[in-house]
């Protein structure tokens, strides 16, 4: 499928010595948020649209923008109008308050679950400029 489509399916790990973690970061972050929206709905997973919302509609550096907007070319303005095709329903403003409010909350958690995980990547970082010819010395450790 890959040389069909002209691209390379590179499978890395944090663990392993040529990544530099930000996948397993992403995925931490990912289970931060998800405890604690489970956490705080006690334990109900009605509210997983909304995680997904939230998630594919908030800005990512490495891209410059929101996934849902590099996929789709524009951003997704609302959950609303998720539902199953073909049932029709109507929405009331207490609904709408209650998706909005639920929607801030899980933005909140996200906030704190990143934060969370950038201050445990941040512990092990340094700021490092190298030039051409310079010698370094480079630890390789083999962990089979």
């Amino acid at each position: 499928m890959h040389s069909a489509l002209g691209t390379r399916s590179d499978l890395s790990t944090a663990f392993h010595h040529q990544t530099d973690g930000q996948s397993e970061r992403t995925i931490q972050t990912l289970e931060d948020l998800l405890q604690s929206c489970v956490l705080s709905s006690k334990g109900s997973w009605d509210h997983m649209p909304l995680v997904e919302f939230v998630c594919n509609n908030s800005y990512q550096a490495s891209i410059k923008m929101a996934p849902y907007q590099a996929l789709y070319g524009h951003r997704c303005i609302s959950p609303l109008c998720w539902d199953v095709v073909g049932e029709k329903s109507l929405v009331g403003l207490d609904w709408v308050q209650q998706t909005h409010d639920m929607v801030q909350e899980i933005r909140q958690n996200l906030l704190t679950a990143q934060n969370r995980q950038k201050s445990y990547a941040d512990v092990r970082w340094r700021d490092q400029e190298f030039s051409v010819g310079d010698e370094v010395l480079q630890g390789v450790t083999n962990k089979r």
